[in-house]
């Protein structure tokens, strides 16, 4: 115990000095790249409880995201995406890890007053570019553990600047501008604390740059502005020193509150929901625009989310698509976030490198948030921490447009493990084996209607019980051209 508060002090103290090389000096050295080979820049940007349907190019219900719908014209779109958890620490910390949650230790999400977070012991990606000579930040919510050691600037990221938590998770002073709203920072009035219970009014909510807390409570109508900007500088400081960089921007957006800079939903006709997509739609168009003019063919951008859609929030909350669930909310239950169905899961992803990855293309590849490790460290030429077993795969073949080998059988561990009164708690991914040309027809001939069990299918209900409540998989991914 003395050992490990030892290391967590010395921690603590050499933190001190991480703002002053930050647009000062040269972060890392570059080293161990092989000759000839530049080294590829990677942003990730991970938006909060989207839904499938949210996305223009998906569902075609929703105009707001064009800009995305551009990037999907540009790049690659895929359609058979899923996050590895349906809320959000587990499916953060095996996107940082190329594990799953029953592997890394993250299986809950970690609460304001959680003093622990991702374990120590678990390498994330920061922590191996990092060490493949990149500039490496982390902006947005973090949500990972924000005591000591397992603050961001102690996981392999140069820079930090978000909040620790989801945004609903502290009092603001903007009440008025958020729905559904989360109560002012109480001054001396205990009767406000005893409302808005969703909400966390007894402690305010932190924006942090690198260890410092640089505003309490943090102003979230300037959130958005504020993360803009300093991705911004980011790609421009490491594009100047010649860097390859890596950035991962984790949004505020779709999560409630929804909070806008310039709030337009006192007017009639308004939509909170839609208004706050189009916010997170012009940052994700104002990053790519910087990527353009700054690194257009050596950056990979790759856009997706967390987990599926808040439902209980009603009007607040996104759309799953196609995939309702009906014989899971005829009977009182949501088929969306904090569930295995396949709206809890399945996200809207999209991938971009001009020159590299083909434009207007539309992957049907079942993947995972647990294979952006392995493509991006394959691609970095980086090396893979030892003695580690992952649960992702390199799909940069994928990504290139050369899959196109019929279809490939991938093994997968036990996903999930049993809750209070028998739940699935953290289970992810389609909860049967696509493995034939014909089966895989099947379910795109069932296409709105998938691991929903709705009528349509002619397996019974008990049946589609057993597909949901599984407690292993073989994942298998099918690379057939259609």
């Amino acid at each position: 115990m003395e050992i490990l508060l030892l290391k967590g002090l010395f921690m603590v103290l050499a933190s001190c000095f991480i703002g002053l090389f930050y647009y000062q000096h040269p972060l890392v050295s570059v080293s161990g790249e092989r000759s000839g080979y530049k080294k590829p820049n990677f942003i990730i940007i991970l938006a909060d409880d989207i839904g499938w349907g949210d996305l223009g190019a998906n569902w075609n219900l929703r105009k707001d995201t064009p800009h995305l719908d551009k990037i999907a014209t540009e790049g690659m779109r895929f359609l058979d995406f899923h996050s590895a958890a349906s809320t959000c620490s587990p499916s953060r910390a095996s996107l940082l890890t190329g594990r799953l949650g029953l592997r890394n230790g993250v299986t809950h999400n970690f609460a304001v007053t959680s003093v622990a977070g991702l374990p120590l012991n678990e390498t994330s990606l920061g922590d191996v570019l990092k060490e493949a000579g990149y500039l490496t930040a982390a902006i947005g919510k973090w949500h990972l553990g924000h005591n000591g050691p397992y603050h961001p600037n102690f996981r392999g990221f140069d820079y930090y600047l978000g909040i620790p938590y989801s945004h609903d998770m502290g009092c603001t002073d903007t009440p008025g501008y958020n729905l559904p709203p989360c109560p002012a920072c109480p001054r001396h009035s205990a009767a406000m604390r005893k409302h808005q219970k969703d909400c966390y009014p007894e402690i305010a909510l932190p924006l942090f740059e690198n260890l410092t807390i640089v505003q309490q409570p943090v102003d979230l109508t300037s959130l958005a502005a504020k993360y803009t900007e300093k991705a911004i500088q980011f790609i421009q400081y490491a594009s100047r020193r010649g860097h390859p960089f890596f950035l991962y921007i984790a949004l505020a957006h779709m999560h409630v509150p929804l909070t806008l800079a310039q709030p337009t939903w006192d007017l009639p006709g308004q939509d909170p929901y839609g208004a706050n997509l189009r916010e997170m739609d012009a940052l994700v168009g104002r990053i790519k625009e910087e990527v353009d003019s700054t690194a257009k063919e050596n950056t990979l951008l790759w856009f997706t989310g967390d987990n599926g859609p808040w439902t209980e929030k009603c009007d607040y909350a996104g759309s799953v698509g196609p995939y309702t669930g009906r014989w899971q909310t005829r009977r009182g239950g949501s088929s969306a976030k904090q569930t295995t169905w396949e709206g809890g899961h399945r996200v809207p992803t999209l991938a971009y490198w001009a020159g590299k990855i083909p434009a207007n293309a539309t992957s049907p590849v079942m993947l995972s948030t647990l294979d952006i490790f392995p493509t991006l460290v394959s691609l970095a030429n980086a090396s893979l921490p030892p003695n580690r077993q992952f649960d992702g795969m390199d799909v940069s073949e994928v990504l290139f447009g050369r899959s196109n080998k019929g279809h490939q059988v991938v093994p997968r561990p036990v996903m999930g493990a049993l809750g209070r009164n028998g739940a699935i708690s953290h289970l992810s991914f389609l909860t049967y084996s696509r493995t034939s040309r014909r089966q895989h027809h099947w379910t795109l001939r069932l296409q709105n209607t998938v691991l929903s069990c709705q009528w349509r299918t002619r397996l019974s209900w008990t049946f589609c019980g057993i597909l949901q409540q599984t407690m292993s998989l073989q994942r298998t991914t099918l690379m057939t051209q259609l």
